[in-house]
């Protein structure tokens, strides 16, 4: 793999976690109740951490990343599709990020599939494996505070 395609591939990953977690503040700024301000500000911060994990990546770090499968609850396919609005829940809020998370995931694991360059399928599934992990962290949250509740 060539080190140009791996930097533009992870300029690409990190330009990603940034815009989600400038998606997440401004949605913050809009929020209408604080539980739901709270929570979209820390997903904004997590984001911004996603990006800073990955400007730490190299090459030698993505060829020696074993790739394990992470936990699936599944919350994402059993959840409806939910309008981003000033005045959503909290619940709202987790099947939102859920979902995105879920579709960075695929988008990666797509990317792997499509690609004879063992490299460049290894960053994708690192990059696969990062985002399921943060969809597992999101929906442990939507089952610990939402399905505990209803």
């Amino acid at each position: 793999m060539e080190k140009r395609t791996f930097d533009e591939i992870l300029d690409f990953a990190i330009q990603k976690e940034d815009e989600a977690a400038e998606g997440y503040r401004a949605l913050s700024e809009a929020a209408k109740r604080s539980n739901v301000r709270d929570m979209l500000m820390r997903m904004s911060k997590q984001e911004a951490g996603h990006a800073a994990k990955l400007r730490g990546i190299n090459r030698e770090k993505v060829e020696s990343a074993a790739i394990t499968r992470v936990p699936d609850l599944k919350i994402a396919d059993y959840s409806d599709n939910v309008d981003v609005t000033p005045d959503m829940s909290y619940q709202d809020v987790l099947t939102v990020a859920i979902k995105r998370e879920q579709k960075a995931h695929n988008l990666y694991m797509s990317l792997a599939s499509n690609t004879d360059d063992q490299g460049l399928r290894k960053l994708f599934q690192v990059l696969a494996q990062e985002e399921a992990k943060h969809k597992l962290d999101l929906e442990m949250e939507y089952d610990e505070h939402v399905l505990t509740e209803n």
